[in-house]
């Protein structure tokens, strides 16, 4: 028995090149298929026992067992395999730089991934931003490459030292693009707006947030058009946000009367027709006692305004057509005016000369 396992060695050490070669290619196959097989097996525990985090773990395992199972193919193949000692450490460059590699995707991948579904729990503030997904993975990245070149034998101080020179060479040269990151990092933390919130600049854009990355915010535009605003602009623009400190929010609706009109029984009329279009229309908070309130005698009527309650601010659109239109007719059925503008104009006669 013995003897049989000592001459397959000694074949193997006297095998040529291209068998050599054949052998190594046809263990990392073999490696690569048995690596799937036994992924296979865990991804069915680990669905049975992490219940929630198995998206997070599927992701980050995403393209390890064919690199995992390529490396121990690969160096079982060396074990049993003679090969010449630059090829030997050829073959160990690569495999040690494919582990490298393939370690540092997946640490990247299980911190931003871990990162982002913790977030998602603290009301949205953080979620689904993908600046700070952005930044773990470089951080992650950068760290990855400096433990490839130590691995190589290639001193990372000095590299370090001129990466703190260039480094000031390229903050001074990319003023812009670092201040809409630092801009965009504390955007975040200040918390005062997050994605999924309805805000207004002081120029004008309203509209959704849907993303912040590490230059610019995405901002979806009623018309459902996209809106990029450099997160510069933002830090330093007037925001109103509707979304804070709740989504609910009361919105007002001038109308005016004529002066002939009976104002206890306008007010009776409005706050009936107010009260059945929160009952009745998507959007609207039921519970909402609306109410009105005069505020002015105009130059063609009384003005006062209605106020109603909606769920969120875009719902304020439906809820302003559909209680004009049912006020309108109301109104024309109780013979309540809404005056034109009027204005009276007295002429007085002119003194003979």
């Amino acid at each position: 028995m013995f003897d049989q396992f000592n001459e397959i060695d000694k074949l193997l050490k006297e095998a040529t090149f291209f068998t050599r070669m054949a052998i190594l290619f046809i263990s990392m196959a073999v490696g690569i298929v048995l690596s799937h097989l036994v992924f296979a097996q865990l991804r069915k525990i680990t669905a049975r026992l992490t219940d929630g985090s198995y998206p997070l773990v599927q992701r980050a395992l995403r393209g390890m067992p064919t690199a995992w199972g390529l490396l121990a193919g690969g160096y079982a193949a060396m074990e049993i395999l003679t090969f010449r000692p630059r090829g030997e450490l050829f073959l160990d460059t690569v495999f040690h730089s494919i582990a490298i590699v393939s370690l540092t995707v997946l640490v990247s991948r299980l911190i931003s991934g871990f990162l982002a579904q913790k977030v998602k729990k603290t009301d949205g503030t953080f979620a689904a931003t993908s600046i700070i997904v952005t930044i773990i993975e470089l951080i992650v990245y950068i760290l990855g490459l400096l433990f490839l070149l130590q691995s190589f034998g290639i001193s990372i101080t000095p590299l370090l030292t001129a990466l703190g020179v260039g480094g000031l060479a390229m903050a001074l040269a990319l003023q812009d693009t670092l201040s809409n990151l630092f801009s965009g990092i504390n955007i975040l933390l200040s918390k005062q707006i997050k994605m999924g919130d309805f805000i207004k600049l002081s120029t004008g854009e309203e509209g959704t947030i849907v993303d912040m990355n590490w230059r610019n915010t995405t901002i979806r535009l009623p018309s459902d058009s996209m809106v990029v605003v450099p997160n510069q602009k933002i830090a330093t623009s007037i925001i109103t946000n509707y979304s804070l400190p709740f989504a609910e929010c009361s919105i007002v609706i001038p109308v005016t009367v004529s002066y002939a009109s009976d104002l206890e029984q306008v007010e009776k009329i409005t706050s009936a027709v107010a009260k059945e279009i929160l009952q009745e229309t998507p959007g609207a908070v039921s519970e909402f006692n609306p109410f009105i309130r005069y505020g002015n005698f105009a130059e063609s009527g009384i003005t006062f305004n209605v106020i109603l309650r909606v769920k969120t601010v875009t719902d304020q659109h439906l809820i302003r057509h559909e209680f004009i239109k049912r006020l309108y007719i109301r109104y024309q059925k109780e013979g309540i005016e809404i005056p034109f503008p009027i204005r009276t104009v007295r002429l007085e006669p002119s003194n003979p000369l």
